[in-house]
């Protein structure tokens, strides 16, 4: 018998079972084709639009499986797909007929609270690292849905409720432990391997496969102040206005989100009753400080009009990392993403953006989720150099992300139409030529959008490719050249 497998180049080949059998005898985790026990259960990827079916999934209990898996796929030429959290909106994480390394079992979060500092096994996802930090009161900046793999959030830049008072998640990685393309382990900080730390913090998983990242923690939690509003579509225009006017002098301590749902809100009972069946502009926002002061400091943000439900109060912080979890399930819908940074948000772009909202006609999907999202930057995130580390967009004021969630795969064309469409409109007038690669979608046959996101350091990251993967061994990511 044999398995067939995507090579990275060239025609698909066979491999025996003696030579799965050889990889079997190295790895502590599992090793599945797909009529084997375990291959159903290990994790999915979060875009059902994309086709995951590896013909060969190798499950690591640690970075020697990793480092055996790596060597096996080098070896016979296979195409390789890594999974960390497996949350990726282009369908990185998904493989349909090659390898791939699902880190799902390597999800340890262990915390040393004098030092405050995490290490952080590359399977983790942000709820593992939230459940054990807050037992500290400590919390690493991270994203905003608890299911979000840190690996990938963290490789990307990694944007979150903290940002703008204490950075980017790849402003806090202080070293991470790497699996390169020769199969060597390598640690990276400012002191060892300092090109491919620098390059990891918003490269991407162009560099190897991290099995573990030290993470810098901070004071936050358990409980912090929240701000979660709801309000009504026609007083979208007014309550962006203001919202725009507040983040002009706002405190570094207030990280937000204004949520701008073009579709309706389904009458679930997790959500307030004055939403159901109704479009909404959500105001979400926390405090990075003393409770009492950030619910004072974030009244205003209840105050921008009247709202449909205020569901404002001091929450726990995992609460907050888990209160966007149910409009993301694992698996269940196709998603297409794209994003923007702006350098403004001009009244008559607002004006616009609430009539398409307003315009926009319901789906077939039985879930639908249709959304612009507008993030302020600023602060922590803004003071670091541009060249300090890979990720280099810091001056524009807000990140703009667009997306389209559905269940029909019928839909598929409608609803990417429908998300390119706006944001060509808002790119061809607010855009500064960049664009966040977590939140970019990919269908098949489009290329991601890597030289264009990391132009300011385009260069300098095809030179440290060169150096730790000159062949171009991972390549199944927001692809960074080699340089020759």
């Amino acid at each position: 018998m044999s398995t067939t497998l995507l090579q990275a180049a060239g025609p698909p080949i066979e491999l025996a079972d003696e030579a799965l059998d050889g990889l079997r005898a190295e790895i502590r985790g599992g090793v599945h084709t797909p009529e084997d026990d375990g291959y159903a259960s290990a994790r999915r990827p979060y875009n059902a639009m994309h086709v995951d079916r590896p013909s060969l999934l190798v499950r690591c209990a640690g970075t020697a499986d990793v480092v055996a898996a790596v060597d096996f796929a080098r070896s016979h030429g296979i195409e390789l797909t890594v999974r960390g959290g497996g949350h990726s909106i282009a369908g990185l994480s998904s493989s349909d007929g090659g390898m791939a390394i699902d880190l799902s079992p390597m999800h340890a979060v262990d915390v040393d609270p004098d030092a405050r500092v995490a290490r952080v096994q590359g399977g983790a996802v942000l709820g593992d690292v939230d459940h054990e930090t807050q037992a500290f009161g400590l919390a690493a900046p991270l994203g905003v849905v608890s299911e979000t793999g840190v690996a990938g959030l963290t490789l990307g830049g990694g944007y979150g409720w903290l940002r703008r008072k204490h950075g980017l998640a790849c402003d806090n990685v202080l070293g991470a432990q790497v699996v390169c393309a020769d199969g060597q382990v390598r640690t990276a900080s400012a002191d060892v391997n300092p090109d491919l730390y620098w390059a990891l913090r918003g490269g991407g998983g162009n560099f190897g496969i991290v099995t573990s990242f030290t993470f810098r923690l901070h004071a936050v939690g358990p409980e912090v102040a929240f701000a979660g509003v709801f309000y009504g579509l026609d007083d979208a225009a007014q309550v962006l206005r203001g919202y725009r006017e507040y983040f002009a002098g706002a405190p570094d301590e207030v990280s937000a989100e204004a949520i701008l749902f073009c579709s309706a809100f389904p009458a679930d009972p997790h959500l307030p009753e004055p939403v159901h069946g109704q479009k909404a502009l959500v105001v979400g926002a926390v405090y990075a400080g003393d409770v009492d002061a950030g619910m004072k400091e974030l009244q205003v943000l209840r105050e921008l009009a009247t709202p449909l439900a205020d569901i404002s109060q001091p929450m726990p912080f995992v609460a907050v990392q888990g209160a966007f979890d149910g409009f993301f399930p694992r698996g269940q819908l196709h998603a297409y993403w794209k994003s923007l940074y702006a350098r403004e948000l001009p009244d008559e772009t607002i004006d616009r953006i609430v009539q398409r909202a307003k315009d926009r006609p319901a789906g077939r999907s039985e879930f639908e989720l249709a959304y612009l999202d507008v993030y302020p930057m600023g602060g922590a995130v803004s003071r670091v150099a541009p060249e300090a580390t890979a990720f280099g967009e810091r001056s524009a004021p807000y990140l703009v992300s667009l997306g389209g969630n559905w269940t029909d795969p019928g839909e598929s064309g409608e609803q990417i139409a429908w998300v390119r469409g706006l944001w060509q409109e808002l790119d061809d007038q607010l855009g500064t030529g960049s664009a966040y690669l977590n939140f970019s979608g990919r269908e098949a046959g489009e290329e991601a959008q890597a030289a264009t996101a990391t132009a300011t350091n385009a260069a300098r990251l095809a030179d440290v490719k060169a150096v730790y993967d000159p062949d171009n061994f991972f390549r199944r990511n927001h692809n960074i050249v080699p340089a020759s």
